[in-house]
């Protein structure tokens, strides 16, 4: 069974209401290319939930009530019960959520047509090294569910680019790079050895970056002068190993991308995603 862990697809109300590709509301386009191509289960979500993956001026994705994001996810599961032997579906979550957004993310994920969850590398720009985070990775452990890393709407370092294919291809790219190696630097991976975490995009250029983050949390070249830390935790024992222990998806557009994930990570580290839509492939 060949299986695509990163797709998208969007209610209707949602394309009336924020800018959005027309892939993205194209069910039967959208199975009918999949088909073709010999994709057999599609898992779908969006790294947004009920809210838009622009910029759109009055909108904060991380300000959704919860029956709101009920609402969305019931029409997600709606949508999997016409096509159970085609599609699945992540829950978002926001990974700085507080305890009763993250009640509700547990409630749905009780709901079979869910297998994991979905969330954002970055929040308004901050990182997930936060001990915010901390009930997010605990739920994500506990449960034991997959969770895909994907790029916010709005990443950080963007505020002041208005080009959207640049957010998009350059911006998004770049957060998911910092984010899954801040998750790695934070040492949730030593916290919670059980999370099973997959980065969006092929995780960025997360591959390049094992010994830079050795460099980053035991810093040599200081001399012991290193200024003080401003946060008290100190970061993973091994950051570079714990960032060989995610996985990523083969949706990056480089061969080049795709060597350098098989070299560094391994194969075995490397699952099938396509990001389409809203992309032109399969």
């Amino acid at each position: 069974m060949i299986i695509d862990i990163h797709a998208h697809l969007s209610p209707p109300e949602a394309a009336r209401r924020f800018p959005m590709p027309p892939s993205l509301t194209d069910v039967d386009g959208m199975l009918a290319a999949r088909a073709q191509a010999g994709i057999d289960l599609t898992i779908i979500g969006s790294p947004v939930g009920a809210g838009a993956m622009a910029r759109v001026p009055g909108v904060d994705n991380y300000a959704q009530p919860r029956d709101q994001l009920r609402s969305f996810h019931a029409w997600m599961s709606g949508l999997i019960a016409s096509f159970p032997d085609q599609l699945r579906g992540y829950v978002y979550a926001n990974p700085l959520g507080d305890d009763d957004h993250l009640e509700g993310v547990r409630q749905t994920l009780a709901d079979p047509a869910f297998v994991g969850l979905i969330t954002t590398s970055s929040v308004h720009g901050e990182l997930l090294g936060s001990p915010r985070a901390d009930s997010f990775f605990a739920l994500a452990a506990e449960t034991g569910v997959p969770v895909l890393v994907h790029a916010p709407a709005e990443p950080a370092g963007t505020e002041r680019v208005d080009d959207i294919g640049f957010v998009e291809q350059i911006g998004r790219f770049c957060d998911v790079t910092m984010g899954m190696a801040m998750i790695a630097f934070a040492g949730w991976l030593d916290k919670y050895p059980g999370l099973r975490l997959i980065g969006a995009t092929g995780g960025g250029a997360m591959a390049l970056l094992p010994e830079r983050l050795q460099t980053a949390a035991r810093p040599r070249h200081w001399g012991g002068g290193a200024p003080p830390a401003q946060s008290a935790a100190p970061p993973a024992a091994d950051p570079g190993a714990a960032l060989q222990r995610m996985y990523v998806d083969t949706s990056p557009l480089s061969p080049a991308h795709l060597s350098l994930n098989a070299e560094v990570l391994g194969p075995e580290r490397m699952l099938f995603g396509t990001d389409s839509p809203p992309l032109s492939v399969p």
